[in-house]
């Protein structure tokens, strides 16, 4: 492949129309962890904490920080939907999400496994109890 001028042309390997691209580990810094991580699942829901006001006035936050803690100001988001409101890879999302766990902005709750919910066998003995009442 060469240009006009008999020079070897570089092969482009984005779109044109895409604009700069960041790479997601810019975005966390080169880190896949973080140590406030905590074994986020896809469904586990992030709120963003009272103290979380001030964020966009916070120089130590990254755009994608300051976000994320907006998107859970108005809502609590589960990973997979501030990874896709965000469009980054949830990887990238996750650590983030560890690094404003580890700041105290918000805080993460997960749902009950379902080896931990009850029996459906329990739950029909305690309605026929309270029914037999």
């Amino acid at each position: 492949m060469s240009d006009d001028d008999g020079q070897a042309a570089l092969p482009h390997w984005f779109d044109d129309d895409a604009g700069p691209v960041v790479r997601p580990y810019a975005m966390t810094r080169g880190r896949t962890t973080s140590t406030g991580q905590h074994r986020l699942d896809l469904i586990a829901v992030v709120i963003a904490e009272s103290r979380a006001e001030e964020t966009e006035a916070d120089q130590t936050l990254s755009p994608e920080h300051v976000d994320i803690v907006g998107l859970c100001r108005d809502t609590p988001q589960s990973v997979a939907e501030l990874a896709a409101e965000l469009d980054l890879p949830i990887g990238v999302v996750r650590v983030l999400i560890g690094d404003l766990v580890d700041d105290r902005l918000v805080h993460v709750t997960r749902p009950v496994p379902p080896a931990e919910l009850p029996d459906e066998s329990i739950l029909r003995d305690v309605i026929n109890g309270l029914r037999a009442l």
